[in-house]
């Protein structure tokens, strides 16, 4: 009984996250130019479907202070095209703005998106790592009662998540790190071969703004090999 309860008021904490950070993307349009600068490693920052760059706002200042040059790729939008065609946007935004020794950092079916630019896009290997946070590499079964075309993309059995599943040698350049309870991915983030880092907490979006979470990116991005 205190599990569904405690799972509960996840559920209603995530939604309650979801609306603030809508609200706060759609009313302070911040110029992500702020964050280029930075000595440290280039970082990547890939959102979530339905979700613009500014929902990863608590991660980018926190990596930005660590002296992290943020990118993002505008051109996402709300993130809801098809993952190969949002891995091809990434593409081209990295390789437009010649950025080398990237570090991914990604929400959701951003670290789809990433994992399909670093196993299908990244012929020279720009990309160095990635940092997923509660990512369905494996899909989640409650996509199958959704019928819109975003949201049914992460069915299990979908041709884009097979076909990233069998690139497991990208996997040891992965870290995921997902919530205890994640009421969108029952299945779980982790990753065969990957570091991953299991938080005692529950959410899938409001985990994003929690200091655990934060210290957990900083540690993985820091760890990331350099070139």
């Amino acid at each position: 009984m205190r599990r569904l309860i405690r799972n509960g008021v996840s559920w209603f904490l995530d939604y309650a996250y979801v609306g603030y950070w809508q609200v706060v993307g759609f009313l302070f349009r911040r110029d992500p130019e702020r964050y280029r600068n930075g000595v440290e490693a280039p970082v990547l920052i890939l959102p979530g479907i339905y979700e613009r760059w500014q929902f990863l706002l608590p991660v980018i200042e926190r990596l930005h202070r660590a002296g992290h040059p943020i990118h993002v790729v505008t051109t996402l939008g709300y993130n809801t095209g098809d993952v190969v065609s949002m891995a091809k946007l990434c593409r081209h935004y990295v390789e437009e703005a010649d950025l080398r020794g990237v570090i991914i950092v990604a929400h959701s079916k951003g670290g789809l998106i990433g994992k399909y630019l670093m196993a299908f896009g990244d012929p020279e290997e720009r990309v160095t790592a990635m940092v997923a946070i509660n990512t369905p590499f494996g899909g989640s079964r409650y996509a199958r009662f959704f019928f819109t075309r975003p949201i049914r993309a992460f069915v299990p059995t979908h041709e884009t998540l097979l076909a990233l599943a069998k690139r497991k040698e990208i996997n040891p350049r992965i870290t995921s790190v997902f919530s205890e309870f994640d009421p969108h991915i029952p299945e779980s983030s982790a990753l065969v071969d990957a570091h991953n880092v299991k938080l005692p907490t529950g959410g899938h979006f409001r985990v994003l703004a929690e200091p655990e979470l934060l210290t957990a990116v900083e540690r993985a991005v820091e760890a990331a090999p350099r070139r």
